[in-house]
């Protein structure tokens, strides 16, 4: 009975109200990594990745020393795939009636409470509508159907945290430079109607990927607004200089989720000698950002690695090399509205912010700062 429902859940086409309502009555026994006699060979499936030793290894000795204490937390999360949590962003220019209804009966609840209308609050509302779950569930992804948009977009919700650190205002003009699969550049048209919003990917494939997801969920009467190229990133700052009010670097980086469960040993030391050429590729790629935003405008960087030598090291030896750039705090506003769910790390926060997962807070790791061009 629970594979049947799981299948139809998997298998859903236009509307996914009857098959959320079904996986309500199944989700109590997936809640906190548990599985049911018949879809126990799916859980074991996922809890039996196997881990790369030599990866590990290497994890230990650098998140030990970085980390301190944070990083055995953060390990136990990283070495149990059935503890991840995610979340679901609504996606504004769908259909949504009933939606979020059946995720409240799901157990979701919104990660950014809307501010009521008669609220004399002072911070800037957050539009997005994320929900997310306390316990390590997933709802089924939503399949791409030509000329039906999907309703919504699961995510690691800590992925919103660059985003939210642009804070794109109607009608900017905006660089997503390294877009794909897409996810990011989703979250800013649920944020805002920028008058532009370009969305660039060097790989072929994952540019193929990008133009999917766009096609997924963005209607054709906002296409316009939309510009898609497949670009090397460290060269659009020289070919549209000042071009932009806000970009976003949400650069490449040794996915610390993803390069733990590398398939083979060769595989895992060929990787490791990368991640040491990263940071020369990661500087390029910021520098071409603040040549492409104008004077006055925002840069965020970000990364889904904890490693140091890609996140703070990065934005220093730029700022000491780049002329005419600020460092900006993230809005602690957004930081206290966010500490019940995300876990922070303990850095100064003047060179950016680190999520790192932790039991209950699983969500990360992402790393976030945000420059401003001043000329």
């Amino acid at each position: 009975m629970f594979s049947a429902k799981l299948c139809r859940i998997k298998g859903f086409s236009s509307s996914p109200l009857l098959f959320l309502k079904s996986f309500k009555r199944v989700l109590p026994s997936l809640s906190h990594g548990q599985c049911t006699n018949t879809h126990e060979a799916e859980c074991k499936s996922k809890a039996q990745k196997q881990v790369c030793k030599t990866v590990l290894k290497h994890f230990d000795a650098q998140y030990s020393e970085e980390l301190g204490e944070q990083w055995r937390s953060a390990r136990d999360v990283l070495l149990n795939p059935l503890s991840w949590q995610y979340g679901v962003l609504l996606n504004r220019f769908s259909d949504l009636t009933n939606l979020k209804q059946d995720l409240a009966e799901l157990g979701y609840t919104n990660l950014f409470p809307q501010t009521h209308p008669e609220s004399h609050s002072q911070t800037t509302p957050i539009h997005l509508q994320c929900f997310i779950h306390r316990d390590p569930v997933r709802i089924p992804t939503q399949i791409h159907h030509p000329g039906w948009l999907k309703q919504y977009y699961l995510l690691n919700a800590a992925s919103l945290l660059p985003v939210l650190s642009l804070n794109v205002k109607e009608g900017e003009h905006v660089l997503d430079l390294c877009a794909a699969p897409g996810g990011k550049s989703l979250a800013v048209l649920q944020t805002a109607t920028p008058g532009l919003l370009h969305c660039n990917e060097v790989d072929q494939h994952r540019h193929d990927w990008l133009l999917k997801t766009l096609e997924s969920y963005v209607p054709p009467a906002q296409q316009h607004l939309l510009s898609v190229t497949h670009l090397d990133g460290r060269s659009i700052g020289s070919m549209r200089p000042g071009a932009y009010d806000k970009v976003l670097v949400d650069a490449p980086c040794s996915n610390d989720r993803s390069w733990l469960y590398t398939p083979d040993t060769h595989q895992g030391e060929m990787w490791l000698k990368e991640r040491t050429q990263l940071p020369l590729l990661q500087k390029e790629l910021l520098c071409s950002a603040l040549a492409a935003v104008r004077p006055g405008g925002v840069v965020v960087y970000s990364t889904c690695t904890m490693s140091r030598a890609e996140n703070q090291s990065v934005v220093e030896a730029v700022l000491a090399s780049y002329q005419g750039v600020e460092l900006l705090e993230l809005e602690q506003h957004l930081i206290d509205s966010l500490s019940d769910h995300f876990c922070f790390a303990h850095f100064h926060p003047s060179v950016g912010q680190l999520v790192i997962p932790q039991k209950g807070k699983t969500w990360g790791p992402m790393y976030v700062s945000r420059l401003r061009r001043i000329y």
